[in-house]
């Protein structure tokens, strides 16, 4: 692996690459003596659910997005593996700031590199000593070079699998698509007409080879001025939601522009940990519940047991969740409505709701509005929040929320 050379060998680097007996031959990488179709379909049987970050065009901040996905669900308790197929252009290990080589293990398979005790990730830039040197490979080496990473290396047992694709439709997410049938799609974008256009693209790419889109992610959608508080933005906005809507894909969600995700970008330090009350921390926190709810083979994110808590005025949800005079507790069960009580919550003071609410063992609020520094205390005590829900009664909106068909729009509170 540390011998592989730049110029078309497979990471094995085999003594006789253009030999097609050779079973690590790239020019023949569907030989079916190969033994790495095994090492392959054991690796994949081991993760439940493989997730492929892709992009119509650059500049989207895809790679950015695949990295805080990873941490975020990590962060949830995830086991999570990040693997980088974009094999000309690997920013993954620079962005975690993490600089060692890939080594082999007792078991000859590659040990990813370990960013925290629930994430690790691949990279091709963990095997050249010269990060500066340019991958000169053409589609066969790149087909062999993404088999190895997902036979030769030991992932374990993963709940996600989030795969770093390269912008376009060329032949990196064409091989994770062929190779990854189960795998689905998550699509960046930004606002703007331009990129939407190739959004497009991406989307047809999907549909051509039945792989299955989780969703759209709208990137760097609007900016918040750090002197003025005032909102601009910058690229357009809702672009991302509206093709969405006309593609009937889900949205997942806006991710705002924010300079220090740059930073730490270059840094390789986690934005999420030194900005945890962010709106971008916030915002991935949000996405990453949906693409959790979305897809419960990991773990049970949907109890058989659940309290909601919903802020009210005049028996609808109100937009004021922190001043609001009164709450809905209602438990669910098996999917069931049962006890519902109305309580009077402690005079307002930071951090004392979600103290609060989780004494009285909510795990579920439906909010219409709620600021980003709230929502991080209240993932702390583990209270899953969904904002931009409609002024409706309680019982309407629990129940189009165990229908999985809430609406929500807006968080109406973004301070």
């Amino acid at each position: 692996m540390e011998g592989c050379q730049k110029t078309g060998c497979s990471i094995d680097s085999p003594k006789n690459p253009q030999n097609p007996q050779n079973p690590q031959n790239p020019q023949n990488p569907q030989n079916p003596q190969d033994p790495l179709d095994d090492s392959i379909k054991d690796s994949l049987n081991k993760i439940k659910n493989k997730l492929i970050v892709m992009s119509g065009k650059g500049g989207v901040g895809k790679t950015s997005v695949s990295v805080n996905l990873a941490i975020a669900l990590a962060n949830k308790g995830f086991k999570v593996g990040l693997m980088d197929v974009d094999l000309h252009g690997p920013d993954i290990p620079r962005m975690l700031g993490i600089k060692d080589m890939i080594k082999m293990n007792k078991n000859q398979k590659l040990n990813p590199l370990s960013y925290s005790e629930n994430l690790k990730a691949v990279s091709i830039e963990s095997f050249t000593a010269d990060k500066d040197d340019a991958i000169i490979w053409r589609g066969p080496i790149k087909h062999s070079t993404i088999r190895q990473f997902i036979g030769n290396v030991e992932w374990g047992v993963l709940d996600y699998l989030i795969i770093d694709s390269p912008p376009g439709t060329g032949d990196e997410p064409l091989t994770v698509a062929q190779m990854i049938p189960d795998a689905k799609a998550i699509i960046v974008t930004t606002p703007q007409e331009v990129s939407l256009a190739d959004v497009r693209k991406s989307i047809s790419f999907c549909n051509t080879l039945s792989m299955n889109i989780l969703g759209l992610i709208e990137n760097m959608s609007g900016f918040t001025c750090p002197h003025c508080g005032e909102k601009l933005k910058l690229f357009g906005s809702g672009g991302g939601e509206d093709t969405a809507k006309k593609a009937k894909i889900k949205f997942l969600g806006k991710i705002p522009f924010d300079q220090n995700v740059v930073a730490c970008g270059d840094s390789g330090s986690s934005f999420q940990e030194k900005y945890k009350d962010s709106q971008v921390t916030t915002a991935f926190l949000s996405i990453t519940d949906i693409i959790s709810e979305i897809k419960q083979e990991t773990k049970n994110r949907r109890p058989d047991k659940m309290k909601f808590a919903i802020p009210l005025a005049d028996g609808k949800l109100t937009a004021h969740f922190g001043h609001c005079k009164e709450f809905a507790l209602i438990d669910v069960e098996d999917n069931i409505i049962g006890k519902k009580e109305i309580l009077v919550p402690p005079p307002h003071e930071p951090g004392v709701l979600p103290k609060w609410l989780h004494e009285q063992n909510v795990n579920v609020i439906i909010a219409g509005g709620m600021g980003n520094k709230a929502q991080v205390l209240f993932n702390e005590q583990n209270i899953k929040v969904i904002t931009g829900a409609p002024p409706l009664e309680p019982e309407e909106l629990i129940n189009s929320y165990l229908k999985n068909a809430l609406v929500t729009g807006d968080n109406l509170c973004d301070h």
